[in-house]
């Protein structure tokens, strides 16, 4: 079972910027990918971006290039910067890593951009 502990939601104003981390309980060469998930009120929960074991970074094009997934092995964490927030950015963002076929969520983070 890994544990997942995300952390730096919060409220901005649009335009402003926010790093989530999230903390893996396992070793993060056991895992797959690690990646961000974001769920709008009422609506589907969607990847954002997510990295693989190997390095390779899979992102959606709705975030333009303003979101940065990172990750630091030595702390088995992995980050997502956000700048130039956007209203439309508001939602839960709940970290993901995959081992095979297993999917393991954190409890999920709250950010919330004022227009």
């Amino acid at each position: 079972q890994v544990q997942l502990v995300e952390a730096g939601g919060g409220l901005v104003q649009a335009g402003g910027s926010l790093r989530l981390s999230c903390e893996s309980s396992e070793n993060i060469f056991l895992l797959n990918s690690m990646g961000w998930y974001r769920q709008g009120a009422g609506k589907r929960r969607n990847l954002v971006a997510q990295i693989t074991l190997g390095g390779r970074i899979d992102d959606v094009d709705s975030v333009d290039g303003r979101f940065t997934i990172s990750r630091d092995t030595a702390l088995n964490t992995v980050y997502l910067q956000m700048n130039s927030l956007k209203p439309e950015d508001k939602g839960v963002y709940f970290c993901n890593a995959k081992i095979l076929r297993s999917d393991y969520w954190g409890k999920g983070t709250q950010v919330t951009v004022s227009s």
